[in-house]
């Protein structure tokens, strides 16, 4: 999610409790848990995709993987640091607010660990985090209030917020400070956007809007322009917006932000609409004074987006977008190959279900389906990405099942490039 060095990732989060009671930069048992992680998540077919340029030939089958794929850093870090926790506090309940990312596997692996969730019987709220516990609070981050009440309760807390993440809730507490209404490019919903949006209101006059998509935001820029019925306009947005907004008010300065694995075009293409609108209303030197925007989609969302348009300007006959169901960026790659490239986002190699069946979830769709003849005859190319919360062991478990649908025969190496 973030590079290592970034500044924010020694930024703490507001009033943390006492340092025998908060982590943020690992527990201290790296070496000890290396190889429990690499028994879990690493491949070595998707090794051997990196030593021989991306590309594995196996029959009439050619795999071409994309680049940039799977795990980012700050995924590697929040797992890095649960399984710390748990080799840590072996005689302690170790409890997730929710998922640590939106990988079904991963959130298995820790449950086989032993870790609890929040919802599960005997933790089902906050409220029943007691002192002694050990509380690891996701990639995500969760919601200052949150924050707040695990801080009181007396738990251990082990904090994976990526850095990214903390860059998007230095800005948004910016515009709140400066008066800015924060305009949210993201979904209100995700567990990012809920912890971005709660910073605003750390400040008594904290506003903030999320929109989705380009359509939302065009909504938006045309009542900056021309105002509007202001009952429809916070009916359409009436999970979206702080409490006590008033479209007359609060759209006369704004501050873009965005849920860090959108996409990175139409973020910045929703900023430039909503400048523009402020600088038709006021005129283009103070709506420039009223407007404000920083392009945090993190860099390892936008390394992999990169990547797969770079990869399906490569001849392909379909591709193969594994990451889970729930996965902002991982449902962003699918939308980047839709009607460019027959594409299938699929969890894993489970969703392969035959030769002819695959489960997928279909770009803008809510639940999964399956689609017959999905792997063509003779042979074939296939394209494979995976989201950011993807290990590798998945990327290699969907290659090894298309390869078991086809034939047996062992991948081959790639012959060297010219």
């Amino acid at each position: 999610m973030t590079d290592p060095t970034s500044p924010a990732e020694t930024a703490p989060p507001a009033a943390p409790p006492p340092g025998d009671r908060y982590f943020r930069k690992g527990l201290g048992l790296r070496g000890e848990v290396k190889e429990a992680i690499a028994g879990d998540y690493h491949s070595d077919l998707v090794r051997r995709f990196r030593e021989e340029g991306y590309v594995l030939r196996s029959g009439d089958v050619t795999f071409r993987l994309a680049r940039e794929f799977g795990f980012c850093y700050g995924v590697e870090r929040a797992v890095d640091y649960a399984y710390q926790a748990v080799e840590r506090f072996p005689d302690r309940r170790v409890i997730l607010t929710g998922e640590i990312i939106h990988n079904p596997g991963v959130n298995g692996r820790l449950r086989a660990k032993g870790v609890r969730f929040v919802g599960d019987a005997d933790v089902k709220t906050l409220d029943d985090v007691v002192a002694g516990d050990v509380v690891l609070l996701p990639a995500f981050g969760v919601p200052a209030s949150d924050f707040e009440r695990l801080s009181r309760s007396g738990a251990v807390l082990v904090d994976t917020t990526c850095g990214s993440v903390l860059n998007v809730w230095k800005s948004v507490e910016r515009y709140a400070r400066d008066g800015f209404t924060s305009v949210v490019h993201g979904k209100w919903a995700h567990e990012e956007t809920r912890a971005t949006v709660s910073r605003v209101l750390l400040h008594p006059e904290g506003r903030y809007l999320v929109v989705l998509d380009l359509a939302e935001a065009d909504l938006v820029a045309d009542w900056i322009r021309r105002g509007g019925d202001r009952e429809a306009f916070l009916a359409r947005f009436a999970r979206a917006t702080s409490p006590g907004f008033d479209p007359a008010r609060d759209l006369a300065r704004i501050g873009v932000a965005n849920q860090t694995t959108m996409l990175s075009g139409e973020s910045l293409e929703i900023a430039r609409r909503l400048g523009a609108a402020l600088a038709d209303r006021y005129g283009p030197e103070e709506g420039r004074a009223r407007f404000r925007a920083f392009d945090t989609i993190c860099s390892a969302t936008q390394d992999r987006q990169d990547a797969l348009e770079a990869l399906i300007r490569e001849p392909l006959d379909l591709l193969l977008v594994v990451g889970g169901f729930n996965s902002s960026n991982t449902a962003h790659l699918a939308e980047l190959a839709h009607g460019k490239v027959p594409a299938f986002h699929i969890e894993g190699p489970d969703g392969l279900l035959s030769r002819e069946v695959v489960r997928h979830r279909p770009v803008g769709g809510k639940a999964p389906v399956e689609t017959s003849g999905w792997l063509p005859q003779g042979p074939v190319v296939v394209g494979v990405t995976a989201g950011a919360s993807t290990p590798d062991v998945t990327i290699g478990a969907v290659v090894a099942r298309v390869l078991a649908l086809r034939g047996p025969t062992p991948p081959a190496a790639a012959p060297p490039a010219p």
